[in-house]
């Protein structure tokens, strides 16, 4: 294992750091990347231009797939998803509810490819059965009248932040391998057919970096091709399709609810934690970084949706958001919908790089295998002999990732009963200990300052009714009051936190919320002033 270093570059003010392996992309698939290399003895160093699961892997329904969405349109994904769900549940239970999921059909669905769907599922191994439509009903009691066909089939939801957060806190517990958040890469020194070093820059200070490694991984989801071009590589291709989703304030079903019929718009039902996620729409895109939610993109989810659950129709929705996943173009695709949820690994020796790969497609499920399959080739070329082992080892019950857990806060808060621990979030109950907690360095790192929302990507900090409008304002008031913040740190924070939570919710307001919604913005801009704050 190499260690650390840190020096500097003929530029006075950049720092050097020293590695075997640097992860580009900060997903749950580069996080599954740190941790496999680090249980081989491998060191690493992650980054991402804005912080661990924020492009699809923190946008999306967090369905752990049983695989049984893609039996009529990909096989091969499916029967992966299948083995990667088997898996995870045994592995990585923190992070995983095992709710099961029912495929449902109602009048006017297609009646044959309901009769087929058992041996689809067949095909690629996953359990399947029928249930009769009073057993589908009683089970999932806001199922529509109109349920014509109900099959049980083994989805569960799975929290994408507590599963990142728990492979990279891994990796630094077994080789000391290092994430930064907020490090965006610009461009590669190359020399010989090879990849010397990253020049990379820090948002938060503008500080240029320099990582030297051995071995570079291009993991960058759905920024991937733009960051293989960075590398003179054009042999990446993908399709960037943007993907609408809303959270629901409430849990309306215990069950995944999936409609019943080839994938389509709004027909995925995922309870997670106590909101609910309805998705998602396929949109094709030309800019992955220029992605906003429709109102006809909502209004479509809604009407889909409310044909499997009626109560969907009138319910209250907290915020819409899209995201954009990567699709590997190919021959086949005759839709986005049609093509391939597979991965591909491109070792990119062909294009003149012998220390250079990316890893791309492919499905929240099954990052782990996407892990294993990069880390088998980076670790053949650095000559290490040891076998993956994350399809046997289980992550770690640690601390990290525990208060994006709902109830996790109240648990800890109830069981301290310590009155001075005071609620900085009532919507979700989070404590300024566990506030505490998420903003002390980790062992053996220097002390960085985490922004309002990389808080909340670590907590369930804003995921309440009211998102944010109140517990932001009490948590950086805790921290600027702790001294952690300094001069106008927390009030650009908190604006920029509000921003984001608004632009999710300002097309899902009418009614309560809108009255809601004015009172939330005296506070920011009447009381706080944050509108006048000069832009960054």
């Amino acid at each position: 294992m190499s260690t650390l270093s840190a020096g500097h570059t003929t530029t006075p003010a950049a720092t050097t750091l020293e590695t075997e392996v640097l992860i580009i992309g900060g997903g749950v698939t580069g996080a599954g990347i740190m941790r496999d290399l680090a249980l081989r003895g491998i060191h690493s160093v992650l980054i991402d231009k804005i912080d661990l699961c924020a492009g699809a892997s923190g946008g999306n329904h967090g369905l752990l797939h049983s695989g049984a969405r893609y039996v009529s349109t990909d096989l091969e994904a499916a029967i992966e998803c299948r083995q990667e769900n088997e898996l995870l549940k045994r592995l990585a239970p923190q992070c995983i509810e095992a709710t099961a999921g029912l495929f449902v059909a109602v009048e006017g669905d297609d009646p044959g490819f309901a009769e087929r769907f058992p041996e689809l599922c067949r095909r690629a191994a996953i359990p399947c059965d029928e249930l009769t439509v009073a057993q589908a009903r009683t089970l999932e009691p806001h199922l529509a009248d109109k349920l014509v066909r109900a099959y049980r089939v083994p989805d569960a939801s799975i929290d994408p932040f507590h599963l990142a957060l728990a492979n990279v806190d891994h990796a630094r517990l077994a080789c000391g391998s290092l994430y930064r958040a907020h490090t965006e890469l610009l461009e590669f020194e190359v020399t010989e057919g090879e990849i010397r070093s990253a020049l990379c820059r820090d948002h938060r200070t503008h500080a240029p970096l320099v990582i030297r490694a051995r071995q570079f991984v291009n993991a960058g989801g759905a920024w991937a091709m733009d960051i293989a071009r960075r590398a003179g590589c054009t042999d990446v291709n993908l399709h960037y399709v943007k993907g609408t989703l809303l959270v629901n304030q409430d849990r309306m079903t215990r069950h995944v609810i999936n409609r019943l019929r080839p994938p389509g718009d709004g027909d995925i039902l995922v309870p997670g934690g106590t909101v609910s996620l309805l998705g998602t729409t396929s949109t094709r895109v030309s800019d992955p970084d220029r992605v906003a939610p429709t109102v006809e993109e909502i209004d479509r989810n809604i009407r889909e949706g409310s044909a499997m659950i009626p109560a969907l129709a009138g319910a209250r929705y907290t915020r819409a958001f899209s995201r954009v996943r990567p699709l590997l173009q190919g021959a086949r695709d005759t839709s986005d919908r049609a093509a391939r949820r597979g991965f591909a690994l491109m070792d990119h020796r062909a294009q003149g790089l012998a220390n250079f790969c990316t890893i791309t497609g492919g499905k929240l499920t099954t990052f782990r295998l996407m892990a294993e399959k990069t880390a088998d080739l980076v670790a053949a070329r650095l000559g290490n002999r040891q076998a993956c082992t994350t399809g046997a080892v289980a992550l770690p019950l640690g601390d990290a990732g525990r208060w994006t857990e709902p109830g996790a806060a109240p648990r800890q808060w109830v069981k301290l009963n310590d009155p001075a621990d005071m609620i900085l979030c009532e919507c979700e109950m989070v404590p300024q200990s566990a506030i505490d907690q998420i903003v002390a360095a980790p062992p053996g790192e220097e002390p960085q300052v985490m922004s309002l929302e990389a808080i909340s990507l670590r907590s369930r900090v804003g995921k309440g009714p009211c998102q944010g409008s109140f517990c932001g304002i009490r948590v950086s008031s805790y921290l600027y009051d702790q001294g952690y913040y300094r001069g106008a740190a927390g009030l650009t924070g908190m604006r920029d936190f509000f921003d984001e939570r608004f632009k999710g919710q300002r097309l899902v307001i009418w009614g309560q919320q809108a009255a809601q919604m004015e009172l939330a913005e005296a506070l920011h801009c009447g009381l706080l002033g944050l509108d006048a704050l000069p832009a960054d």
